[in-house]
């Protein structure tokens, strides 16, 4: 699936929530997607938690 496809159907997601659930549904469906995107990423491997911690506190590796 490319990544267009995937932000269609975030989008889609996100615009049922917002109108069949209001607006505090619109961001429970964000903030649980979000959190489901960074635990995929953790599986995959592309994501280690000390990157994480770091990019919360905005410290940049590249310094």
């Amino acid at each position: 699936m490319n990544l267009g496809l995937i932000g269609l159907v975030v989008g889609m997601a996100l615009g049922f929530a917002g109108y069949f659930g209001g607006f505090a549904a619109f961001l429970l469906v964000a903030a649980l997607g979000a959190v489901g995107f960074v635990a995929g990423r953790l599986i995959d491997g592309d994501l280690e938690l000390g990157d994480l911690g770091e990019l919360l506190r905005g410290r940049d590796r590249r310094r």
